[in-house]
């Protein structure tokens, strides 16, 4: 196991000129206006979409169905053209695409159907290809893919482009679409069942849901908007699947985070899938860490997003610290593996910076600090 995380604290401040972000429930305002009624995205789905399964919880865009065009091209397309600035994929404003599975439904429906109409989607580089070329830009763009802490280390290079002066301006852009294909892989490992997700809640038998996430964020270092003030991986590598059973992990990715001279007054949005395990080494570390700082999960609403969780999420903190009151962790309740875990919704103006916080197989980490303004 690695002694320590990679965690530079940025020397110059790394702004998000502009972030946004669809769900099931809908955009970053829609979305964290629903987690705040308590609303649930999820629904019960069979698992292999068109060919059956047993219903499991996932929080969908649409319905799955094997198509040409992927069933969730429009969306991205139409939410890639919602965004600002021009010029992307160019010298000074590379793309750093992140996910954890960029449609590998389409390989799914290859194998199945040996329609080599499904070719041009089956693979990380057609689905980006086909993607640059439909909005125009350049060929300077980046393709990320580490489970669920993909967007975190996309957020991360870009961050380390900027401050290296490797670039004016950054796009990151997370895409997550489920598919049978990635909710089959789940319902095998048994930690997507017929069972409702309820993050941190200490109970017998752990489950978590699936959802579609789509987002993106513009960073540079002249715009005035939040600030991200510090990142930090790590990577166990203990396992292909599962964490060090004494949450060593945990304790690395966010001790880089404890000895900040000001880290300001912040909350937390953890990782909170809905599994046991994870969930309990998780919350128990931030409180021996960080005690008394509210925890809060949306995954029981939206579903685990895959890839693309963490900047989906940054989306919907940055838009609950504008709107001012940040969800609670929606579909969890007492008791919880930790005191800090909130359920109902809290008063944002009593905080100004937020730790997000990612996990995913095999032990890996993502951590970073936002001021929200």
């Amino acid at each position: 196991m690695p002694d320590s995380a990679h965690a530079p604290l940025l020397t110059n401040p790394v702004r998000i000129r502009s972030i946004g972000c669809r769900t099931a429930l809908g955009d970053a305002a829609e979305s964290v206006q629903a987690l705040n009624q308590g609303r649930v995205g999820l629904k019960p789905v069979p698992v292999h979409g068109p060919d059956g399964g047993e219903e499991v919880p996932l929080a969908l865009r649409g319905e799955m169905a094997n198509v040409i065009p992927p069933r969730w091209w429009d969306d991205l397309t139409g939410f890639a053209a919602e965004i600002p600035g021009a010029g992307w994929g160019s010298a000074r404003r590379p793309v750093m695409f992140t996910s954890s599975n960029y449609g590998i439904d389409g390989l799914y429906s290859l194998g199945k159907s040996r329609d080599a109409r499904y070719a041009p989607w089956a693979t990380a580089h057609g689905c980006v290809q086909q993607l640059v070329e439909h909005m125009g830009w350049g060929r300077n763009v980046f393709l990320y893919s580490h489970a669920c802490v993909s967007a975190q280390l996309g957020l991360y290079q870009a961050a380390r482009f900027l401050d290296a002066r490797l670039a004016d301006e950054v796009l990151v852009l997370s895409f997550d679409y489920v598919g049978p294909f990635v909710a089959a892989g789940f319902h095998a490992l048994k930690i997507l069942n017929a069972g409702w997700p309820a993050p941190y809640a200490d109970r017998e038998t752990g489950s978590i849901g699936l959802g579609d996430g789509v987002a993106y964020a513009i960073l540079d270092k002249e715009a005035d908007g939040p600030q991200i003030r510090a990142q930090a991986l790590y990577n166990e590598m203990y396992h292909f699947t599962s964490n060090a059973p004494e949450g060593a992990g945990f304790q690395k990715a966010l001790q880089e985070m404890a000895p900040l001279p000001d880290p300001g007054n912040f909350w937390i949005k953890g990782h909170g899938t809905g599994t046991l395990e994870a969930g309990k080494m998780e919350a128990e570390t931030l409180h021996r860490l960080f005690p008394g700082r509210p925890l809060v999960s949306w995954k029981g609403s939206l579903g685990h997003t895959l890839g693309s969780c963490a900047l989906v999420e940054l989306a919907l903190a940055l838009e609950a610290s504008r709107l001012g009151t940040i969800p609670g962790t929606v579909g969890s309740g007492s008791p919880c593996y930790s005191p800090d875990v909130r359920t109902a919704s809290f008063t944002a103006g009593n905080y100004d910076s937020c730790l997000l916080l990612s996990n995913a197989f095999g032990g890996a980490h993502g951590a970073m600090l936002v001021s929200h303004a």
